[in-house]
C-alpha cells in the first residue's frame, strides 16, 4: 500500500505517490491539524476552539466544521474524543511526527525534513495561536538541525565520511555558526584525505566568527584539524589485560583529581582496544573516555559525541548492554544540555531499554530524564523520576548519584515554591557532597540552596551560600555554574533593591557561555527583570533572546516568562498569550508570579 504523507514542514500538503489526494480547505483546517498533531496527550475541544477561533460567534461550531473538513480529506486519520486526539492509521504518516520521534530508534533520513511548520501561513487573527506556532517553528527547526548533526556523526563513526560531509554541509546551510557541525565536516574531510579543503573550512569558520561575532575560532573546530591519537608503545601487547589496566589507571587518576593524566590514560586505552578484535572492549573504552571528558573536563562538542557514536557502532546496541545504555544516556544528557528535548527523550528511552536489570545505570538514566522533565516544566514527572533515581542509587549504595538526584529534586521544589521540601533535599545533597568530597558539584548545590534561602526571605543566609557558589565555580572555571551563581547574585541584589549591583552580576554571568542552555535561559530571565526595573533599553534584547532560546529548547515556563516580560513592555498579543500558555504548566510559584504581575487568574 502506497504511503500517504501529511506534510506540515514547508508549505502544507497531502502527498501520495501516483495520485492527487484531496487537500484540506482553508488555513484554519491546517492549523487545527498541526496543533493536534503536536499534542500527543490530546487537548480539550474548548481550549482548541478558543485558541484558533477567538473572534468567532460560535468557536466550538467553527472547530466542528474544520474537524469535519479534515475527516473528509484525511481518510486514514482518526480525530476523535474530548480531549481531541489525532491518530494516524496505515498507510498515513506525518513528517512533523516522524521528526519529533526520530530518536526512538526508527530510521529516518534527516534530508527529507525541510521548511518551517505551516510555511507561508500566518494567523494574525488568532494571536495566541500565532505565538504557539512561532514557538513550535523554533522547536522543530532546532530538532532538524540536531538530527542532521547527529546523522553526520553516525555516518563518520560508521566509516562513511562522504555521507558525513554531505550531512554536515546541510546542517551548516541551516546554521553556519554551528561549530560542532563544522568540526564533523573537518574530521570527515580529513578522513577522505581532502586536507586542503579541511583547512579551507577551518579558515572560513575562523573568518566568520571573527567578522560576525568578534570571537576566535571555536576550540572544537581547531581540534578537529589537529587531533591525533596518542602514541602507544608498539611493543605493548594490545589485549584485554592491558586495555583494562589503562582503564583502571585512568579511573584512579580521575578520582584523585589528576584529570589530564587520567584522560591520557583513557585515550591510550582506546588506541590499544582498537588494535584488538574485541568490539565490545572498543565500545567500553570509548564510552569511558567520553564520560570522563563530559563529567571531568567539561567536554560537550563533536569530539565527545563522535566517541559515543563510534561506541554504539562497535557495540551493535540492540538488547541489554551496560555499555550501550551508558552511551545512549550520555547522548541524552548532551541533548538535554543543548536544549533539544525531543532528541533527548528518544536517546533516554533507548538507554532505559538497554539498561533493563541494571539498577545503577537505571538510576543515572532516571536522573537525566528528571532533568529533561524539569527543564521543560513537566514538574510532576521530574519529581517522580528523581525520587526513583534516588531510591535505586540508595539501593546500590551510590552516594554521588544520591546527592545528584537530591540536588536536582531540590531545584524542582525551589522552582515550584515548595521551599521546605527544597531545603530538605538540598541539605541532604550537601551532606552527600561533603561525605564524597565532591567539590566539583558543590557550586551547584550551594547556589540552589542559597536561592532557597533567598526565596524564603533569609537574605544573609542566602548571600553566604550564593557567594560560595560563585567563588567555587569561578575557581573551577565551570561556565555553567558561573552562570547559575551570577544569576543567583543578581536575584539577591534585586531583592535588596540594589539594581546597579544586579546589573553588574547579569553582565558577569553573560560573559561565560555555558553548554547547559537552561542556565542561560534562567540568567536571561533575571536579566529581563532587572532591565525592566531599571528602564534599560536592553530589556527588549534580553526578552527576545530568552523567547527564542526557550521556544527552540522546549523550555515551556521560560516561554511563558518571556511573554510576561513582553507584556510588561507593552505587547498586547503577549499579554493575551500569557494566561493561555501558563495554564498548561503545573507550577504554583509561576501562577503566583503572574497573578502579582498581571493580575491574571489561571
Amino acid at each position: 500500500m502506497a504511503e500517504t504523507w501529511i506534510r506540515l514542514l514547508g508549505p502544507p500538503k497531502i502527498e501520495s505517490p501516483g495520485t492527487t489526494p484531496p487537500q484540506p480547505k482553508g488555513r484554519k483546517a491546517w492549523a487545527v491539524l498541526a496543533y493536534l498533531a503536536l499534542q500527543p496527550d490530546g487537548v480539550s475541544r474548548s481550549r482548541t476552539a478558543t485558541l484558533l477561533f477567538p473572534d468567532a460567534a460560535d468557536p466550538l461550531g467553527a472547530l466542528r466544521w474544520n474537524l469535519s473538513e479534515l475527516r473528509r480529506t484525511l481518510g486514514g486519520v482518526s480525530i476523535t474524543g474530548d480531549p481531541l486526539r489525532l491518530t494516524l492509521l496505515p498507510p498515513w504518516h506525518c513528517d512533523a511526527l516522524e521528526l519529533v520521534g526520530s530518536a526512538n530508534g526508527r530510521g529516518v533520513d534527516p534530508r527529507t525534513f525541510d521548511g518551517q511548520l505551516l510555511e507561508g501561513l500566518s494567523f494574525a487573527d488568532s494571536p495566541v495561536f500565532d505565538s504557539w506556532l512561532a514557538e513550535q517553528r523554533y522547536r522543530l527547526e532546532n530538532c532538524i538541525q540536531s538530527l542532521l548533526y547527529e546523522a553526520s556523526l553516525a555516518a563518520l563513526a560508521a566509516g562513511a565520511p562522504a555521507d558525513a560531509v554531505g550531512l554536515a554541509t546541510l546542517a551548516l546551510h541551516r546554521d553556519p555558526f554551528h561549530a560542532d557541525s563544522t568540526a564533523v565536516l573537518v574530521k570527515a574531510l580529513v578522513a577522505l584525505g581532502e586536507h586542503r579543503r579541511a583547512r579551507d573550512e577551518v579558515t572560513k569558520c575562523a573568518e566568520l566568527y571573527h567578522r560576525e561575532l568578534g570571537l576566535p575560532l571555536p576550540a572544537e573546530v581547531r581540534r578537529a584539524l589537529s587531533d591525533s591519537a596518542p602514541a602507544a608503545d608498539p611493543e605493548l601487547h594490545a589485549n584485554v589485560a592491558t586495555v583494562r589496566s589503562y582503564l583502571d589507571a585512568g579511573t584512579t587518576s580521575l578520582s584523585a583529581g589528576a584529570v589530564d593524566r587520567g584522560l591520557d590514560q583513557l585515550r591510550l586505552a582506546v588506541v590499544l582496544a582498537q588494535r584488538t578484535t574485541d568490539r565490545h572492549l572498543v565500545a567500553e573504552s570509548l564510552v569511558a573516555l567520553a564520560g570522563a571528558l563530559i563529567h571531568q573536563a567539561g567536554g560537550r562538542g563533536a569530539e565527545v559525541a563522535d566517541f559515543l557514536h563510534r561506541a554504539l557502532s562497535a557495540e551493535a546496541p540492540d538488547g541489554v548492554s551496560r555499555t550501550a545504555a551508558a552511551a545512549f544516556r550520555e547522548l541524552g544528557y548532551l541533548s538535554v544540555q543543548r536544549g533539544v528535548p525531543d532528541r533527548a527523550a528518544g536517546w533516554l528511552k533507548r538507554a532505559m531499554q538497554a539498561a533493563q536489570g541494571i539498577p545503577d545505570e537505571q538510576a543515572r538514566i532516571l536522573a537525566i530524564q528528571g532533568m529533561l522533565a524539569s527543564d521543560t516544566a513537566h514538574y510532576g514527572d521530574a519529581v517522580a523520576a528523581f525520587a526513583e533515581s534516588r531510591r535505586l542509587a540508595r539501593a546500590v549504595r551510590n552516594r554521588r548519584q544520591q546527592a545528584f538526584s537530591e540536588a536536582l529534586l531540590g531545584r524542582v521544589h525551589l522552582l515550584r515554591g515548595d521551599l521546605e521540601l527544597a531545603a530538605a533535599a538540598l541539605d541532604r545533597a550537601l551532606d552527600g557532597v561533603a561525605d564524597e568530597h565532591w567539590t566539583a558539584f558543590e557550586p551547584f548545590v550551594a547556589g540552589v540552596r542559597g536561592e532557597t534561602y533567598l526565596a524564603a526571605g533569609r537574605l544573609d543566609a542566602a548571600a553566604d551560600l550564593i557567594d560560595r557558589s560563585w567563588v567555587m565555580a569561578e575557581l573551577a572555571g565551570d561556565h555553567c555554574y558561573m552562570a547559575l551563581a551570577a544569576g543567583a547574585e543578581a536575584r539577591l541584589f534585586l531583592a535588596h533593591g540594589d539594581l546597579a549591583a544586579a546589573e553588574h552580576w547579569v553582565d558577569r554571568g553573560l560573559e561565560p557561555k555555558p553548554w547547559y542552555l537552561w542556565y542561560t535561559a534562567r540568567l536571561l530571565d533575571v536579566a529581563a527583570e532587572v532591565a525592566i526595573a531599571t528602564g534599560s533599553p536592553r530589556a527588549s534584547q534580553f526578552v527576545e533572546r530568552l523567547a527564542a532560546l526557550a521556544s527552540r529548547s522546549g523550555m515551556r515556563e521560560f516561554v511563558v516568562r518571556a511573554q510576561s516580560h513582553r507584556a510588561e513592555l507593552g505587547d498586547r498579543a503577549a499579554a493575551q498569550a500569557v494566561p493561555w500558555l501558563a495554564k498548561e504548566i503545573d507550577n504554583p510559584a509561576l501562577t503566583a508570579f503572574l497573578a502579582q504581575r498581571h493580575g491574571v487568574s489561571l
